[in-house]
């Protein structure tokens, strides 16, 4: 089960570094606009915006990493990043995209759940 946990919170680390990118490095470009369905206006707009919401993604996967690289004594850092991710994905479906509960939150969710089981 701790092997699972892992793996999952590795991966949902590795999908906020990814967000991290497309927030701070491509939002303006093809990539970001297709991912966050904007026009180009509306990209360069929001750029600034991006690139702060990108850092915040990029603390909750330094978190989960951290988490991950402190071993059995990380369960705690990992509960406390996972939480923070659910919390933002919650958050960001209510207010901004349906699609963000599903790409954030359960998975957030599901590696909350095998964190504590492990």
């Amino acid at each position: 089960m701790s092997l699972a946990a892992n793996a999952v919170v590795a991966l949902i680390a590795l999908l906020h570094v990814y967000i991290l990118v497309l927030e701070m490095f491509l939002w303006d470009k093809p990539a970001g606009r297709r991912a966050f369905g904007m026009t180009q206006e509306m990209a360069t707009a929001t750029k600034t915006l991006a690139a702060n919401q990108g850092l915040y993604n990029g603390f909750l996967a330094a978190g989960l990493f951290w988490g991950l690289w402190l071993g059995d004594a990380g369960q705690s850092v990992k509960v406390f990043f996972l939480l923070c991710v659910l919390v933002a994905g919650v958050f960001g479906a209510a207010t901004a995209s349906r699609k963000i509960l599903f790409i954030q939150a359960v998975p957030a969710a599901i590696g909350l759940a095998l964190v504590l089981l492990a």
